[in-house]
């Protein structure tokens, strides 16, 4: 089993639309790293930490699994959305999609701040400078860490 950081804005898409949801398909992903981690590394069954970004204050808010692996992403082919790629068809997609579900939701956020004050978490690609994509690994360190903050 993998972790994975995904990060949403809560006002495009929140923890608690994911608990009314139970389930989504993580949509929109318009950079080849973030694209080629879901396409080639992100199985069913792993763990994801739900990530408000541009929030304020930043931090993760809970914990999604992944229920489906990596499939042309629909969006990608929809004129009207704000996600299509004329360059992508059918027969050749450039972009993927995982479906996540809903586990548990933190009873408080843990804000980016907390998380940059713990020793343990210093080479998290969320902490690193300059750090911008949008799907992230995490260590199994990292995300026991990170758990043992909400209990």
């Amino acid at each position: 089993m993998n972790y994975w950081l995904m990060k949403s804005e809560p006002t495009t898409y929140s923890i608690d639309q994911l608990q009314k949801d139970k389930k989504t398909y993580w949509e929109g992903v318009r950079n080849y790293q973030a694209r080629n981690i879901m396409r080639d590394q992100i199985k069913k069954g792993d763990q994801v930490l739900f990530y408000h970004s541009n929030a304020e204050p930043p931090g993760v808010a809970g914990i999604a699994k992944v229920a489906k692996e990596a499939y042309p992403d629909p969006s990608q082919f929809d004129k009207t959305s704000q996600y299509y790629d004329a360059k992508s068809t059918p027969e050749k997609p450039q972009w993927f999609c995982v479906e996540i579900q809903f586990v548990k939701k933190f009873k408080q956020l843990i804000p980016l701040e907390q998380l940059k004050s713990i020793g343990a978490l210093h080479d998290m690609p969320l902490l690193q400078r300059g750090q911008r994509l949008s799907v992230q690994p995490v260590s199994l360190a990292q995300w026991k860490k990170i758990n043992q903050l909400v209990l």
